[in-house]
């Protein structure tokens, strides 16, 4: 991917990047996270903690900017993502957020992202 499309499908809205993000993860059996000693997270404004997922390593580089300067794409499993990771931020209480830009991120349930993920992974 070059810059030109990484920044296209950044700019579009919330709801068609977690479209976007539904279908990538599915097509491509995996996701992204960002890494340095530890994943990394953010916060929302009532102050849960997210862990920022990319459909795409491209995704994951563009923001890893400002706090997350020193981190590093990694891929994760889908199967492992929705088996281990969503279980366990379920029980955690940490919240997905998904493709993320500088601007915005997708917030959804995990129960939502689950249904949603093994919907379009019907499919396949």
């Amino acid at each position: 991917m070059n810059i030109k499309e990484v920044e296209s499908v950044i700019n579009q809205p919330p709801n068609l990047r977690y479209e976007y993000f539904i279908k990538k993860a599915a097509d491509y059996e995996e996701v992204w996270g960002l890494y340095d000693d530890g994943w990394a997270t953010a916060q929302d404004d009532d102050g849960n903690t997210l862990i920022p997922i990319f459909p795409k390593k491209e995704f994951a580089e563009y923001c890893a900017v400002h706090e997350w300067n020193k981190f590093k794409a990694v891929p994760i499993d889908l199967y492992e993502f929705i088996d281990k990771w969503l279980v366990g931020m379920k029980e955690d209480r940490v919240k997905p957020s998904i493709f993320p830009t500088n601007e915005d991120s997708v917030m959804v349930e995990i129960d939502v992202l689950l249904r949603d993920l093994n919907n379009e992974l019907e499919n396949y």
